[in-house]
């Protein structure tokens, strides 16, 4: 693991929330949590892969699906999707959190401090930004941090990055395939919508 690197950062206070029915049921929200001053070094294969059985128990608890991820040095995003009306994305965002921290927490023993900043930002999805081809649009602009960046030439490069969709471990979501095979699931899993 490198060494940790932190960045100075101001004091920050409680981000905005919408309404809580904004992060329930079928509502779609693009995920921030970054690391208190950006802390480096913590971010390797053994971090992912326990970043990935978290996102998997999640989804499990709170019935989403994570069409896309990705885990930056400093910080990481996910996407998520409701599946059912009694489905709450800030239960789900509460256990991550909790769980993530928790292993950040084990990681500072090496002599580095890595600590979730206080609040993950969030952007909740409007209708209009749901409509497949935007949505797909939305989610590959998030797997493009890593190229944006400048850390790889090509997503796909990037090792840390990649879709949850319980039952389905090997859905990536860059394949060629993906976007045809998630949305038939989508709709095979998604409850019913309420007459």
């Amino acid at each position: 693991m490198k060494p940790a690197t932190l960045t100075p950062q101001p004091e920050w206070h409680h981000l905005p929330r919408l309404g809580p029915q904004f992060y329930r049921g079928f509502a779609v929200v693009h995920w921030t949590t970054t690391l208190e001053r950006r802390a480096t070094g913590w971010l390797d294969d053994r971090f992912h892969l326990h970043f990935r059985e978290l996102l998997l128990h999640a989804a499990a608890r709170e019935g989403l699906f994570c069409p896309g991820y990705v885990l930056m040095p400093d910080h990481l995003h996910h996407v998520w999707m409701g599946l059912r009306m009694d489905g709450d994305q800030r239960n789900a965002i509460k256990f991550l959190r909790k769980h993530l921290a928790a292993e950040l927490a084990r990681r500072s023993r090496t002599g580095a401090e890595f600590e979730l900043q206080k609040q993950s930002h969030d952007s909740v999805l409007r209708e209009k930004d749901r409509l497949r081809g935007v949505f797909e649009k939305a989610c590959f602009y998030v797997l493009e941090n890593p190229r944006r960046t400048g850390l790889v030439d090509h997503p796909r490069d990037w090792p840390h990055l990649g879709a949850i969709v319980p039952g389905h471990p090997f859905l990536h979501p860059l394949k060629d395939d993906f976007w045809e095979l998630f949305w038939k699931l989508y709709q095979q899993h998604r409850e019913p919508t309420p007459s």
